[in-house]
């Protein structure tokens, strides 16, 4: 693999006096501060804990796929304007606004390498989990999820061939397809069977909704601390990647809500585009952080992503919980429609009989 970029970047030497102050089994270290391998005993944690997620992820997008009527997500397919301005959040803002933070904080060349990672990558799944929680397109959603992680495949080494070429060899950055195709099955085959239940047995669909859509925010909590759980140790992270990392998520989410609605979408469907535009697969970038780079390299930056993840969380929370506030104050639910439609007609039935209301309608 090509390193001869960070070579003006830090002396070789004393990264090899300092890591002498770890355990001899670190994988990433600064001074006395280290990420170390997993133990046998965290291994066992580790396989155990990656087989839950995994059944738990695909319960989620199964029950999130009985939310998805076949007619509405062939129709994005058929008319994919939504699709196409995802797409040009996803591949198109991300991977920019990843290079234009690069330059105005001047961070160095392996950093700017791994913000950009983060950049190209597709939308993750989690989006999809909040998507209903704040009554977006579901359809939209799944459909953008999909083609984003298809698509990946072509768009993340082109994007980084262009982005990344001021830094470093594109070539030496390793993209694992198997890990994108693998994601792209877990998605599409649980969804695929959430959408027959939901056209076969609509009432069932909409229970099995609800428990996955609780389920869906356990997992997400659970991802959250698992990272804490399946590694020791501490990490040093650049006050500028601590910035960034702030910032980044918030710029992918407004700026693509701001493009979704200049291109004519509507409100519900401006929130999923948004959602699915900031909330990135940072999984699949420590994959590939993981397989591109050493463990001198991975000093400087392998804690970024999971900076990323949480902030992408908060601020999805944070949109969730304004949504929700603004839902309770200002929009009427369809139960406050119903019960006013209720009131309405018991009154002109009053007039005709006699003006007798009934505490019940008042």
């Amino acid at each position: 693999m090509q390193t001869n970029f960070l070579s003006q970047q830090f002396n070789a030497g004393s990264l090899a006096e300092n890591s002498t102050a770890c355990p001899a089994n670190a994988t990433i270290c600064d001074g006395t501060s280290c990420v170390l391998l997993e133990e046998n005993s965290n291994k066992t944690l580790s396989v155990v804990l990656s087989t839950i997620l995994t059944v738990m992820l695909a319960m989620v997008m199964f029950s999130m796929g009985c939310n998805v009527e076949l007619k509405s997500f062939l129709g994005h397919l058929r008319r994919p304007w939504g699709i196409f301005v995802g797409f040009l959040c996803q591949f198109g803002i991300m991977p920019l606004t990843a290079f234009w933070l690069s330059l105005a904080f001047n961070i160095l060349p392996i950093q700017a390498v791994v913000v950009l990672i983060i950049g190209c990558c597709p939308g993750g799944t989690a989006s999809n989990v909040i998507a209903y929680w704040v009554d977006g397109d579901m359809d939209l959603s799944i459909s953008m999820t999909t083609c984003s992680t298809l698509l990946a495949m072509g768009m993340m080494p082109l994007c980084l061939l262009i982005y990344t070429k001021m830094w470093t060899d594109s070539s030496a950055i390793v993209l694992p397809y198997d890990n994108i195709g693998i994601s792209l099955v877990a998605l599409v085959v649980p969804v695929s069977f959430g959408m027959f239940v939901n056209h076969k047995w609509p009432s069932k669909a909409k229970i099995i909704l609800k428990v996955g859509s609780i389920l869906g925010a356990v997992l997400i909590v659970i991802i959250a601390v698992v990272g804490g759980i399946l590694y020791k140790g501490s990490w040093v992270i650049s006050p500028k990647l601590w910035i960034i990392g702030t910032i980044f998520p918030a710029a992918g989410y407004s700026l693509g809500f701001f493009l979704a609605r200049i291109a004519g979408l509507s409100w519900h469907r401006c929130r999923t585009v948004s959602l699915e535009t900031g909330m990135q697969n940072t999984q699949l970038c420590s994959t590939i952080i993981q397989l591109s780079f050493t463990p001198e390299q991975l000093e400087l930056m392998f804690t970024f992503p999971l900076l990323y993840s949480i902030f992408q969380m908060i601020f999805a929370l944070l949109i969730l919980g304004g949504y929700r506030l603004y839902r309770r104050h200002h929009v009427k639910t369809k139960t406050d429609v119903e019960k006013t439609a209720q009131k309405e007609d018991s009154k002109s039935s009053a007039i005709i009989n006699g003006g007798f209301v009934s505490d019940e309608m008042k």
